[in-house]
């Protein structure tokens, strides 16, 4: 459906809502497309090619409200859509909270940000397909010791989303997203491991070159061979920017409104706070050019914004939506979410820890004994207590030095400590995802071996 017809359908099903007894309503349509193919041992082992459409609805009676969402745009499936909504609505409980943003929150106006980039969605299946082949190509050939692989993957996706509301609020835009990578495997002296690696953009032009992701990706893995495992210790501990993410995702779990409001959160009580090292600056931001979750508006509508959540270790704030800032006391932050099928819900957009000036390199050589930790595996994080333990897998430090390979270790502490204790973060900040970091370095963790 192009852009004038999808403008169309939401004002008629605004108008039938209105019509039918809603004290307010607000439409999101999405409509896009989704592509991935797979090479495996450089075959074509999977193909995806897809299209969907979406429309939903958020009636209000009162204080009342129901989300009822459709993939039939037709008239008579509107009109289904509209009564089933009021239906749920009239039967909810009251919530004194409830209700569109306030017209104040969509102030100032949308910004005029680029997140579209077609070029991907216009090329070729068959050069998509070669794309994925020349990087695990690359990953095969660079080294004896790679024997096998689990596939590299293209993937990329054009969505529309529209959003109309009874307050006359009627946004709309285009977004892309393109992305490689592959995992190859290595076995030498009986030890056999896997690692990845992946370039991720809104622009195909962008990505890094596929021959270069095989590379990396073939790297990360040789260094795994011939990993041991080593006893208790309590020492520093250096996370690899992927990991450095994995843990600023429960930080920005912590600091969301829904999770403030239920006191679900070791951050309640502390705006205005030291709650980290005063080299943590913590920023969420969708106007980030070129930004996994860089986005004109959020899911209510609200322009987006950029976010400073922690300021050189001081709690600033929260990520909020319209209904969790009511609740709190504050505005919205431009962070609302929404599921085709469902209600709004509070979410990061791009949530990254500031980089700092120095290199992986002297993080790690300023650590006299310590562990690198490459990957964490499992889910060990109670952002309620903030108490943390997880699976890690890396590289052990002597001297300062990269000494050998370690597996099967668990790693430690409670995630306001690991906040406090971090003494350095790296000036290798790339966004791999919509939360990503640095490397960096914590002064003291719990490392469980053997």
């Amino acid at each position: 459906m192009k852009a004038a017809g999808r403008e169309a359908l939401a004002h008629k099903v605004l108008e039938l809502a209105l019509g039918a007894g809603a004290t307010e309503a607000e439409v999101v349509i999405r409509e896009g497309s989704d592509f991935s193919a797979s090479v495996r041992l450089q075959k074509l082992e999977n193909l995806q090619q897809a299209s969907y459409r979406r429309l939903s609805l958020r009636a209000f009676d009162g204080k009342r409200a129901a989300v009822s969402a459709t993939s039939d745009f037709s008239m008579i499936a509107a009109g289904k859509l509209v009564s089933d909504a009021l239906e749920m609505a009239r039967a909810a409980g009251e919530d004194p909270w409830a209700g569109l943003p306030s017209l104040e929150s969509y102030a100032p106006k949308i910004p005029d940000l680029q997140v579209c980039f077609p070029l991907a969605s216009e090329l070729p299946v068959e050069d998509k397909i070669a794309l994925a082949s020349k990087c695990e190509r690359a990953a095969l050939e660079a080294d004896p010791r790679i024997i096998n692989s689990e596939g590299a993957e293209f993937s990329d996706k054009l969505v529309h989303t529209l959003y109309c509301s009874s307050l006359g609020i009627r946004s709309a835009y285009s977004k892309t997203t393109v992305s490689l990578s592959v995992t190859p495997l290595a076995e030498w002296g009986g030890s056999k491991q896997r690692d990845y690696w992946l370039t991720t953009h809104l622009d195909l032009a962008k990505l890094e070159p596929p021959d270069q992701v095989g590379i990396e990706a073939a790297r990360r893995t040789l260094r795994r061979l011939g990993a041991r495992k080593i006893k208790t210790c309590e020492v520093p501990i250096v996370l690899e920017p992927l990991a450095a993410a994995a843990v600023l995702k429960h930080v920005s779990e912590a600091v969301s409104g829904t999770a403030i409001v239920r006191k679900a959160s070791f951050f309640v009580g502390k705006l205005g706070a030291r709650v980290a090292s005063h080299l943590v600056t913590i920023r969420d931001d969708a106007l980030l050019d070129g930004g996994p979750g860089s986005r004109p508006f959020d899911a209510e509508g609200i322009p987006s914004k950029s976010t400073v959540v922690v300021r050189e270790g001081v709690l600033e704030g929260y990520l909020l939506d319209s209904y969790s800032g009511r609740k709190l006391g504050f505005s919205s932050t431009g962070n609302s979410n929404r599921e085709p099928n469902g209600g709004p819900s509070v979410g990061p957009t791009n949530f990254f820890l500031e980089g700092g000036t120095a290199s992986p390199a002297e993080i790690i050589a300023s650590v006299k004994r310590g562990l690198i930790v490459t990957e964490l595996i499992g889910f060990g994080a109670d952002i309620v207590s903030g108490n943390y333990s997880q699976g890690a897998s890396g590289i052990w430090i002597e001297d300062g030095q990269p000494s050998f390979p370690v597996e099967e270790v668990t790693i430690a502490g409670n995630l306001m400590d690991m906040l406090l204790g971090i003494e350095a973060t790296g000036n290798d900040l790339r966004a791999l995802g919509e939360v990503f970091a640095p490397t960096v370095l914590i002064g003291k963790m719990i490392v469980s071996g053997g």
